[in-house]
Formats: structure tokens, C-alpha cells, sequence
């Protein structure tokens, strides 16, 4: 090419579209990368949510059973009231969903 001007033109529009492509891709990558770790933040809470009311369901037939409800702790020495251990998971939860809906509406 002789003509620097039309050199520059074709030169500038070249560079705008590689950058657009490289742009596009990282873009989709990050889009991808979102989304799959919103799927699995989803699946960690569905999986957390289920052993909660499995444990609660198990808990409650023991009751139902004249059972007691009351279980000895970590450590084996103290026994640990169930009632006040899931008020404290329904806070935890409670808590994460608050976290959870603050990611979300900031992310968007």
C-alpha cells in the first residue's frame, strides 16, 4: 500500500476487530465461569438445606418415638440441646440466604 492514510484505516479497523473478538471471549468465559459457580453455590445450599431437614425429620421421629432429644456433642461429654442446635442452622441459613441475595443483586 502506497497511501499511509488508507494503511492506517485498514491497520485501525483490523485492530478493532481482533480486540472485539478477544473482548467476545473473555467476556463468554467469564459469563461461563458465573454461571457455574451459581450452579454450584445452588447445589452446595440444595445438598446443606437436605441433611438439615433429614436431620430434622430424624430428630423429630425420635421425639415422636419417647426418645430424647438430646445428643451428646462434638467432644462426646456435654449433651447438646437439638432444638437450640437447629435454631442456630435456621440462623445460619437465614444468614447465607441474606449473603446469597446481596451477591446476586451486586453481580447483576
Amino acid at each position: 500500500m502506497s497511501n499511509p492514510l488508507l494503511q492506517a484505516f485498514f491497520v485501525g479497523r483490523a485492530v478493532a476487530e481482533v480486540v472485539n473478538e478477544r473482548l467476545e471471549v473473555a467476556l463468554t468465559d467469564a459469563l461461563s465461569e458465573l454461571g457455574k459457580f451459581d450452579a454450584e453455590a445452588r447445589e452446595q445450599l440444595r445438598q446443606f438445606t437436605d441433611e438439615v431437614l433429614e436431620r430434622a425429620n430424624r430428630a423429630a421421629d425420635a421425639a415422636n418415638a419417647g426418645q430424647s432429644t438430646t445428643v451428646r456433642g462434638p467432644s462426646g461429654s456435654e449433651p447438646v440441646d437439638l432444638q437450640a442446635m437447629i435454631d442456630e442452622l435456621r440462623a445460619e441459613i437465614a444468614l447465607l440466604r441474606t449473603e446469597l441475595q446481596k451477591y446476586r443483586s451486586t453481580s447483576v
